[in-house]
């Protein structure tokens, strides 16, 4: 994909080791799947997809599927990290409460404030 100066993208390579370090002993392949395959391969595409709207596909799909614990908070402060605004994130959320249901809606939010600093 180009950027708007014809100017090719240039993949970040993600580096991900929380699946060696609480699997790797009793799901090593599990791990491996996790760190070298969807975040050292997937979310390294992000010259194809940037990480800001990975993240925002992420997050929301999280959601959808009513997953409110500590990945969805982890994938939160990470699209933080990955240019994901305050505003956005507020916005995201409460378009998917009227696709995805409002109790998990409540349950985002809690977790977005922490991230958010509110």
């Amino acid at each position: 994909m180009n950027t708007t100066d014809n100017q090719p993208k240039k993949a970040v390579k993600i580096v991900q080791t929380a699946g060696r370090q609480q699997l790797g002993n009793f799901a090593p392949d599990f791990a491996r799947y996790n760190d070298d395959i969807l975040f050292g391969e997937v979310w390294s595409k992000n010259d194809v997809l940037s990480l800001h709207d990975r993240s925002i596909v992420t997050v929301s799909a999280l959601i959808a599927q009513g997953i409110t614990d500590s990945s969805l908070k982890y994938h939160i402060q990470t699209a933080k990290k990955n240019g994901v605004t305050k505003e956005e994130m507020a916005e995201i959320i409460t378009q998917l409460a009227f696709y995805s249901g409002w109790p998990k809606a409540w349950a985002a939010f809690g977790y977005a404030k922490d991230v958010y600093g509110e």
